[in-house]
């Protein structure tokens, strides 16, 4: 568990604007900064990031937090590692929660075999880099494929090398059990050791870190396997990752849309093109964990795939592993290219507009579902409609309830010649018949469409709705104007705080509808929060003040008030006065009937004149 006093410390050193601005491209306005928003596509900036404030929040979507809310958001980061990940460069050392001696020893080996992991990565990338430089007829086939070395240089491109144990003169752990871990080297069944790549170019895979997790190699000379990839390793899966992500990541917001393509020279030379958002998977078919990818990149995705039978076969499997994620503010389409052509091959011959024309005029997933339906079964025949319709019914079912889903339904229905109500009833149907997959992959699924989702976060940490209109379950208790106005005022300038007095302290305490004002007061005193973004990561998730917070999100981003001391002495005047003004209706109201009723309304009259000329006196 790291300590909330570390984790405030670290927000008190870190510029919410460096962090986002490494990944959004910030403009002056105002006191504010102003960009695109990173969570959905615009054209319109209406992410607004506070620099006094460190906070940021998108007016079109609702996403809003601190430096490291936005951190795990935008890279999927955990609660612990994006917080690992600031300290770093704050040059923080985060605390560790006490440990065993044996499990301090466990992470410290742990850690050591991360360190040199990725030291044997990077040292095997500069050493295939170096290897480019050396190598003529690599450099050549790069240049017949139309590549610069400036694209070369920007993903990394590198040669293996001819040698059959090149990388033991740059490993210094060429023998231990690290390099047949980083599957950079292979142990044959007589013990000696050899490169798993060879005569190869080299294409460094990278994780949404940046970090280089794996290696692609292409043959340049006839020989099999064409492509060859890093094995699965602790730091690497397949399954997980998808190749040119990383160096994407800035033409996938300019183009608004992410191209998925079948391989490494696909994303490279569509990105010498100018076409950078593309990306591809590795060498397996499209996972669930690559489309979570995709819709965290862009609500645009696109997949590119040749127009063979192979071709039409792996986009099927793209769209039946897309189904259960489907939502209404994320469009999947289709590309196919004729036979024989890939993206390189289509822009040389036809040019790069003309690419661009097919990716506008590409398939919508509900077109290509329905034609590949229909297409299968002969659709003048009951016979054949009953089968499509039998075929329909697994996929339709595994779409969470949606706009999306309805719109697919009404055209499937219309495809085969039923009503809506008729196919509706066919589903529910076939749902009830298989409970024990129905409800909990359909209730997961539902889940990861209201929130962003976050690995290996802990409980406390939830994941922040990203969602316009999406609705908190928990409903905010009743709060007066006069409590807003106070808690905007903290949370706008926490070190008020430190100024309230004894006089002020009893107020609050008193007043019954100060609570949440009172629990601010304690969590600023508590956390030590310096800034608006430091309250919102200290606020316990779905509490009634954190919802409140949340609510003021938006006010929080206007001009400041000239004077926040006398803003907030103002409104506690205010607070006092009234209280004052009740207490004396109050007594009014028993008629003043005996000395002491009369003596306290007389009080209570010289409390207010001093409260007045208070008030005067500041104001003047």
């Amino acid at each position: 568990m790291i300590p909330e006093s570390f984790i405030q410390d670290l927000l008190a050193r870190t510029s919410i604007e460096d962090v986002v601005g490494r990944y959004v491209q910030l403009r002056k306005g105002g006191a504010n900064l102003l960009g695109l928003c990173p969570f959905h596509n615009e054209k319109t900036p209406s992410f607004t990031v506070s620099p006094a404030k460190q906070f940021y929040h998108c007016f079109g979507c609702g996403a809003h937090g601190s430096a490291i809310t936005f951190l795990m958001n935008h890279t999927g980061a955990s609660f612990p590692d994006a917080v690992r990940s600031l300290a770093s460069e704050a040059g923080m050392q985060v605390p560790e929660r006490p440990l065993t001696a044996k499990q301090r020893e466990q992470e410290k080996r742990a850690r050591a075999e991360r360190s040199r992991h990725q030291s044997s990565l990077n040292a095997a990338q500069q050493f295939y880099i170096e290897q480019l430089k050396l190598h003529k007829p690599a450099i050549e086939y790069l240049k017949s494929r139309g590549l610069t070395g400036i694209t070369a240089a920007r993903f990394g491109l590198g040669w293996s090398g001819s040698g059959r144990r090149s990388l033991s003169a740059i490993l210094p752990d060429y023998e231990s059990t690290v390099a047949i871990e980083t599957g950079l080297v292979i142990e044959a069944e007589d013990g000696t050791r050899y490169d798993r790549f060879r005569n190869r170019i080299m294409f460094p895979i990278r994780n949404n870190r940046g970090n280089i997790v794996g290696f692609g190699g292409r043959l340049i000379n006839d020989g099999e396997p064409k492509y060859l990839n890093s094995p699965e390793t602790p730091v690497f899966s397949k399954g997980r990752e998808l190749y040119g992500l990383w160096e994407a990541r800035k033409a996938i917001r300019d183009e608004r849309c992410v191209l998925v393509v079948e391989g490494y020279m696909d994303v490279v030379a569509l990105a010498q093109h100018g076409l950078g958002n593309a990306v591809a998977t590795l060498g397996t078919a499209t996972t669930p964990a690559h489309i979570e990818k995709l819709i965290r990149a862009s609500d645009r995705i696109i997949f590119c795939f040749d127009g063979d039978n192979a071709g039409r076969k792996a986009a099927w499997r793209a769209l039946e592993t897309s189904l259960p994620l489907l939502r209404d503010e994320t469009a999947f389409r289709f590309l196919f290219l004729d036979d024989g052509d890939d993206p390189d091959s289509y822009i040389h011959r036809y040019g790069i507009n003309a690419f661009r024309d097919l990716i506008d005029s590409s398939m919508p997933l509900s077109g290509f579902m329905l034609d590949h339906l229909s297409g299968k079964h002969e659709l003048t025949e009951p016979e054949g409609r009953a089968s499509c319709t039998n075929e329909a019914i697994p996929l339709l079912n595994q779409i969470p309830e949606s706009s999306i889903k309805l719109q697919i339904e009404q055209e499937f229905a219309r495809t085969v010649r039923l009503t809506h109500d008729e196919l509706k009833s066919m589903l529910i149907t076939a749902a009830d018949k298989m409970p024990q997959v129905g409800s909990d992959k359909f209730d997961r699924v539902a889940v990861k469409q209201q929130t962003i989702a976050i690995p290996d976060q802990p409980k406390s940490r939830q994941p922040i709705a990203r969602a316009s209109g999406s609705r908190r379950q928990k409903q905010l208790r009743s709060v007066t104007p006069i409590a807003r106005r106070l808690v905007r005022l903290l949370l706008a300038h926490p070190k008020l705080v430190k100024g309230i007095g004894s006089m002020e302290l009893e107020i609050l305490e008193n007043h019954p509808q100060l609570i949440l004002v009172r629990e601010l007061v304690t969590l600023i005193n508590s956390s030590g929060a310096h800034h608006t973004g430091a309250l919102l990561e200290a606020s316990e998730p779905d509490s009634d003040l954190s919802v409140l917070i949340a609510s003021l999100a938006t006010d929080l981003l206007v001009e400041d008030l000239p004077d926040p001391d006398l803003e907030w002495r103002d409104a506690l005047v205010r607070i006092e006065t009234d209280a004052i003004r009740a207490e004396q209706s109050a007594l009014i109201k028993t008629g003043l009937l005996d000395d002491a009723s009369k003596k306290r309304y007389q009080e209570l009259n010289r409390q207010l004149m001093l409260l007045n000329n208070a008030g005067s006196r500041e104001k003047q």
